[in-house]
């Protein structure tokens, strides 16, 4: 006998649809529909139908003609004018984060990094506390307005495949440039805080087009 799918609010079947698409579990194009999904991840047809819903607001899923709701793609322009907003977004708060960061949250930085340097060999741990990394940056520039950009903004990195972490030597390449972004924010230098992050991002891009022309 079959079990019946639980019951969700939009909100939970919201969560695990962006995670899917995140983790790759639910690639770009992939078609996305409701009773599949609601049998994929046990859950009703209604908060699957008002999760697609608003993750189509968002932009992360479209509606192909003959097609019905598919997973969106990055092309390879979107991807630049990305990266760039991203290097453009983080790099401010950095530099906010350099005249606002209390000292504990410039503590709960070093221990970030000091933390990661232990997940080199699992890129998809390093990828999960990279994001946690950067959010902690945002939330100590004390910006709600750049807080709500930066989020929208990391929503469109989860139709990227895959992590650049994964790649080799990107890992701990990460992780000492984000020691230097930390280093910037503690001696209260937001110039510096800022470059330090701006060119984080670059690298990130750099090996994000090794990616997306690779094989396949």
């Amino acid at each position: 006998m079959t079990a019946k799918p639980s019951r969700s609010s939009g909100s939970e079947a919201y969560d695990l649809l962006l995670e899917a698409i995140d983790s790759g579990a639910l690639p770009a194009g992939t078609r996305l529909r409701e009773a599949e999904l609601a049998e994929r991840f046990r859950i009703s047809r209604t908060p699957v139908r008002e999760a697609l819903k608003r993750l189509e607001a968002q932009g992360l899923v479209l509606h192909e003609p003959h097609h019905g709701a598919v997973v969106a793609s990055l092309g390879y322009a979107e991807m630049t004018e990305l990266y760039h907003m991203r290097e453009v977004l983080e790099g401010t708060a950095a530099g906010l984060a350099a005249t606002h960061a209390t000292a504990t949250e410039v503590e709960v930085l070093r221990e970030m990094v000091e933390r990661d340097g232990g997940l080199l060999d699992d890129p998809a741990a390093l990828a999960g506390t990279n994001r946690l990394f950067h959010r902690q940056i945002c939330l100590s520039a004390r910006n709600g307005f750049l807080n709500t950009m930066l989020e929208n903004l990391r929503l469109s990195l989860a139709l990227l495949a895959g992590t650049t972490l994964a790649v080799p030597n990107r890992g701990s390449e990460s992780v000492r440039e984000h020691a230097a972004i930390v280093a910037a924010i503690e001696a209260r230098d937001a110039a510096a805080a800022e470059a330090a992050a701006r060119r984080h991002i670059r690298n990130a891009f750099k090996v994000r087009i090794g990616l997306s022309n690779g094989p396949g």
